[in-house]
């Protein structure tokens, strides 16, 4: 790739799981791992998905291309299996997917149901602990863990709604992960970028009045894009963050300092 930088991560194994389109979060942050060296396996939520996916993994080099719906049964098991099968090991995993029931989704906190709350719980938060479990036996020699929140998950942001809780608990999930798979040398990094154009962040009410506000308030006065959230991924990925595990790194232009 142009410009390449130096490979921090060389001959390091990373799972890429939420990549929708070339705008996706999960997208820049594969980008930014092969371009320091890591090789990548990528998945798909569905065929529909593949069309926009598959040219995007093909041009990463990425040799493990697979199916993911968490909600499917089997599929999950089945990339790890793969992983195992042909790397043996793994040392990078993230998690970039969300979801619930549109409706629910766009409705206030009041008005969602059980089973949309717990829709949004399972895909948002709980595959990411099922995804932890199958990836520490793989991470012999230690690993890092991705989650992606938002400052949703702890201040209140206007049309986030059951994303808020959902993103709060995520976050408590990779504090209580970073502990448990701490002694194993396994580091849990829940990040938070900026208000992004991806497929999910433009389905939200009022979004550019979102992203205009947050470039206003922002110390720098710029917008994050999908690359600053990848290398500061990246980062975390190498040994020079070996002693950082458990927190909330905000990718945001500083926007989380604000009142």
């Amino acid at each position: 790739m142009a410009n390449a930088r130096a490979p921090v991560l060389e001959g390091k194994k990373a799972l890429l799981v939420g990549i929708a389109n070339e705008h996706s979060i999960a997208y820049g942050c594969a980008a930014a791992f092969r371009e320091v060296g890591a090789e990548l396996a990528i998945t798909y939520v569905k065929e529909k998905t593949r069309t926009y996916v598959e040219p995007l993994a093909e041009r990463l080099q990425a040799p493990i291309f697979m199916p993911l719906d968490v909600s499917i049964p089997g599929q999950l098991e089945a990339v790890f299996e793969r992983i195992a099968k042909e790397w043996g090991r793994l040392d990078i995993m993230l998690h970039a997917i969300s979801g619930g029931p549109r409706g629910e989704m766009r409705g206030g906190l009041l008005n969602c149901s059980a089973e949309g709350f717990g829709h949004a719980m399972d895909v948002s938060c709980h595959s990411f602990v099922r995804m932890a479990k199958l990836a520490a036996p793989l991470m012999k020699d230690g690993g890092t863990m991705f989650a992606m929140s938002y400052l949703g998950a702890n201040r209140v942001v206007p049309n986030y709604n059951i994303m808020g809780p959902v993103k709060a608990a995520l976050e408590a999930a990779c504090r209580y992960l970073a502990y448990e798979l701490g002694p194993k040398g396994i580091r849990v990094h829940a990040i938070s970028p900026g208000p992004l154009r991806t497929r999910a962040g433009a389905a939200l009410k009022d979004f550019d009045l979102l992203l205009n506000e947050a470039m206003r308030r922002a110390p720098v006065h710029e917008a994050v894009d999908i690359m600053d959230v990848g290398f500061a991924c990246a980062y975390l990925a190498t040994p020079y963050a070996r002693r950082l595990t458990g927190g909330t790194t905000y990718v945001d232009g500083g926007v989380n300092i604000m009142a």
